[in-house]
């Protein structure tokens, strides 16, 4: 007889632990206290990036979670572009960092290449080619639509897994082998509490204790006016060398960040680090900046987009880009260099949570992971 499971919060991280769950034979409910999925799962670039995660586990498990997205992808029909990325070099420095990371990564086995000005013009659009040396091309990225991907797989789970869903209902407290929604109770085998960085409604004291955080990042969405044309891979500028811990392994890459921190040093203040990733109806998605801390204002700061949009005209030609869409999303992030929480506050009771940024890259991955382990 099957054991009952049931997920709180259908986010990817969500998502993810429901299909791991159901994949194993549990019988799982997911509970999404929205009557859709609105949160930080759907505000970001749809990328799906190992070339951000350090060799080893990381790197083997967003591979992991990037052959998931394409199997769900392929059977629901939802749209996808395993385009690759590539990462620009405008400045001496910059490239000497991805000629060290070709060597490094190649080593790992990375399908990586390094192209030079005149290859980039040939193969991608909208690239600035004023002052432009070279760039380092990965061909493991993919590109999602976040917005219609994550509405989507709660449909295949249904279909395929018989995962079943409940929306617009908000789940106020959590026991061992209990789930109360006001009055209501809902008893389970497990409950798993992936919400986000909705922390304060379950375990507040429990995560109070924990080394987590929030981030509220800013994005932006373009059309570029009288063209279809596909930019070719998810592109970035030099700062995004400074973001990711895959890129830790250059020596030079600590000159470069004295640099920035000298010339660009706003920019590092407010984390931003400028990428761009197309969706299949050709518009473009611009960010980002990152903001730490438990509360925000709630007052964009529209000065945080244009350092954004100021940084991304020295590698993009972008001038007649027309802005369409601005947001905010806000996740939570570990402080301690860790790089997810799994724990048990109590019997009966997982929290998965704390995955930073790389929600979309990692969760299929973990949560595959987190299951086989129980």
């Amino acid at each position: 007889m099957s054991q009952n499971a049931l997920v709180i919060g259908a986010g990817i991280v969500g998502l993810a632990i429901a299909r791991a769950l159901s994949i194993k034979g549990w019988k799982v409910k997911v509970i999404e206290r929205t009557e859709k999925a609105v949160g930080a799962s759907i505000r970001n670039f749809g990328m799906v990036w190992p070339i951000g995660q350090p060799e080893g586990i990381l790197y083997e498990r967003a591979l992991k979670s990037r052959s998931i997205w394409k199997e769900i992808a392929d059977k629901t029909g939802i749209w996808y572009d395993p385009c690759g990325s590539i990462h620009l070099a405008y400045e001496e420095d910059e490239w000497a960092v991805l000629q060290e990371l070709e060597q490094l990564f190649s080593k790992q086995g990375r399908p990586v290449n390094l192209l030079n000005k005149a290859e980039i013009l040939h193969d991608f659009n909208h690239i600035n080619h004023q002052n432009l040396i070279g760039g380092l091309y990965s061909g493991t990225e993919m590109i999602v639509e976040a917005r219609e991907a994550i509405a989507n797989i709660p449909k295949y789970l249904e279909e395929f897994l018989n995962v079943q869903f409940i929306w617009g209902k908000t789940v106020t407290s959590v026991e061992t082998g209990k789930v109360y929604i006001g009055n209501e109770i809902i008893e389970s085998d497990l409950i798993c509490v992936c919400s986000g960085a909705d922390l304060e409604t379950l375990y507040p004291e429990y995560f109070s204790e924990k080394p987590i955080t929030k981030c509220k990042l800013k994005m932006m969405r373009f059309e570029a006016p009288g063209i279809n044309q596909r930019i070719g891979a998810a592109i970035c500028g030099g700062l995004s060398l400074i973001h990711y811990d895959s890129f830790k392994v250059s020596a030079s890459l600590q000159a470069l960040k004295k640099r920035y921190e000298t010339e660009l040093w706003e920019y590092i203040k407010w984390g931003i680090h400028v990428m761009v990733s197309q969706n299949g109806d050709n518009a473009l998605t611009v960010g980002d900046t990152h903001e730490y801390g438990k509360t925000f204002d709630p007052f964009d700061k529209s000065y945080l987009n244009q350092l954004v949009f100021s940084y991304l005209k020295k590698f993009a030609l972008c001038d007649q880009w027309k802005l369409s869409q601005t947001w905010n999303g806000i996740y939570s992030k570990m402080t301690n260099g860790q790089t997810e929480l799994v724990c048990n506050p109590e019997p009966g009771v997982i929290i998965i949570n704390g995955l930073g940024g790389a929600g979309m890259t990692l969760s299929f991955g973990l949560a595959q992971e987190v299951v086989d382990q129980m």
